[in-house]
């Protein structure tokens, strides 16, 4: 979610960690020079004492919006937050397939609303206490019967939710409201799902944006806004152990900054990597970069309360995706023809956008009135625009000027861009993510959802919520696939997006890293890699 090129002083890569970031208790409190300092000095390339620890350093192209699941949606806050948090299930190293987490089985129930889990016992909070079937029902009331306006996945996660009921210590039944064939799945998403202390998100007010407390193998220390997120190892994790003593979450905006910190060895991985720089770091010997299909979406998305949709298909038909998408991700991207990559179940071939054609555009802009419109944008890369979405917006509205549509742009850095869509006072913006949990539902389902951090292009269709709701109670299968293809078509001929790329994931790190991949959901999971 990335590209002007620029040089960069070495000095900029050497920021001290003296900047505070807040908070209520000790734990946000710890960043002041001389912990910070402190954490720097025991890295191991040089540290002087005999007990050797190890470092790995991840550069991030923007800083988290905060480290609370139930409250964040975006992939950076997730690199730091899915260390420290685990949910009931989680995906399989290489795929979407679930396997236990800290629910060790479950079964569903004949009529396939009652899932009843069996939690993992001995499994203890970074705070001391203790996960059991009263955390989990905590977890799970939070984001339904206590659910608030600023969750963004609570209705996506736990939509479908009667109740949670604990059976004793270590059994959990959840009641659906109705069939939810991606229940399962969702369990293990990175959003939404992870299970947080009671304890702490109670002595927090209700969030831990600045004070996370988990199960996971590392535990918070520090968040220096704007510069890092520091971790270490839990000693008292209940499976195999951290392999690196500590994880530092880099923020570093500029991309060419990014690079030049792996090249130099600042940093360990990076990815949102600028296409137009792989073929540098393929030439160097210390980096190893990684490519693999993206289970994503870029797009372009219309305020459909602003826009109607004689004018929106108009605006679709001045952009020219093909030759858009060829000239931006230099082939580590293909058109998107479906909001689903062609991989997912639901893909469709037969599904057709609005086609070029600017003579019609601009006719029927002319005829319309339609001389301009307010754009919004974002600064950074992200993990499905390699290109910077400032960088995609001037390519957008290069198309628009030249069937007579003039654009006001405005830019603004991730965590601000956020805010902004909430707001709503745009007609265009820019937008897409990496699926969550490999379903269907998880990428059309959010153009039904009623937040406006999640439905940027405000689309409210009796229609479409119709196929959302019949796709989720479906059966996986060809009618479940044939029912999402269908609600493609209708989204595609009301012009509420127009889809974009599917970006290639872009990874590299450092030789000396092992045991680092790039999850299919865009989240990395940092407990297993080595530094040697």
């Amino acid at each position: 979610m990335k590209k002007v090129l620029c040089g960069v002083v070495a000095a900029m890569m050497a920021v001290s960690l003296m900047a505070g970031c807040g908070g209520s208790n000790d734990s946000s409190n710890k960043n002041d020079s001389s912990s910070q300092n402190a954490l720097s000095s025991k890295n191991d390339s040089s540290s002087s004492s005999s007990e050797k620890v190890t470092s790995l350093i991840y550069g991030s192209g923007a800083d988290p919006r905060g480290l609370d699941t139930a409250l964040v949606d975006d992939n950076e806050s997730a690199k730091a937050t899915m260390q420290i948090y685990e949910c009931l299930l989680k995906y399989k190293d290489d795929s979407t397939e679930v396997e236990p987490c800290l629910a060790e089985s479950w079964d569903i129930s004949e009529d396939g609303l009652t899932y009843t889990f069996k939690l993992r016992q001995g499994v203890k909070f970074h705070d001391g206490t203790d996960f059991n079937a009263e955390a989990v029902k905590f977890n799970v009331d939070r984001q339904t019967v206590n659910k608030t306006d600023d969750m963004p996945y609570a209705d996506f996660v736990f939509g479908t939710v009667s109740e949670c009921k604990v059976i004793d210590d270590y059994t959990v039944a959840i009641v659906l409201k109705q069939k939810n064939t991606a229940f399962l799945a969702n369990m293990a998403m990175c959003f939404g799902a992870p299970i947080v202390s009671p304890t702490a998100c109670k002595e927090n007010g209700g969030s831990l944006m600045k004070n996370p407390v988990g199960t996971g193998p590392y535990k918070f220390v520090s968040w220096s806004k704007d510069d890092r997120v520091v971790l270490e190892k839990f000693e008292d994790y209940w499976g195999e152990k951290g392999k690196c003593d500590q994880i530092i979450i880099k923020t570093i905006p500029d991309a060419s900054a990014k690079i030049n910190a792996l090249t130099t060895g600042e940093v360990d991985i990076i990815d949102g990597i600028d296409t137009t720089m792989v073929e540098q770091l393929n030439a160097d010997t210390n980096v190893t970069v990684d490519l693999t299909d993206g289970m994503n979406i870029n797009y372009m998305a219309y305020n459909t309360t602003r826009l109607d949709k004689e004018t929106r298909v108009a605006l679709s038909q001045s952009v020219n995706v093909d030759e858009l998408v060829n000239s931006l991700y230099d082939g580590y991207a293909s058109k998107a023809t479906t909001i689903l990559p062609t991989f997912l179940p639901g893909y469709s071939e037969d599904v057709a956008q609005v086609a070029y054609d600017a003579d019609a555009a601009k006719k029927t802009l002319a005829d319309k009135g339609v001389t301009e419109v307010k754009v919004i944008t974002y600064s950074n890369d992200r993990p499905y625009n390699t290109a910077t979405g400032k960088t995609l917006a001037e390519a957008v509205i290069g198309y628009f000027d030249k069937v007579g549509v003039k654009a006001d742009v405005s830019t603004f850095d991730w965590t601000t861009y956020k805010d902004k869509i909430i707001a709503g006072d745009y007609d265009i913006c820019f937008y897409g993510w990496n699926g969550d949990n490999g379903d269907p539902d998880n990428f059309l389902n959010l153009l039904s959802d009623d937040d406006p951090s999640m439905n940027v292009a405000r689309f409210n269709d009796d229609k479409f919520n119709e196929y959302i709701t019949t796709g989720i109670a479906t059966a996986a299968g060809d009618e479940r696939n044939a029912i999402y293809a269908e609600a493609e078509q209708y989204v595609a001929d009301e012009a509420a997006w127009l889809p974009i790329s599917h970006q290639q994931n872009i990874t590299a790190c450092r030789t000396n890293i092992k045991g680092f991949k790039y999850h299919p959901t865009a989240t990395v999971y940092l407990a297993k890699v080595e530094k040697e």
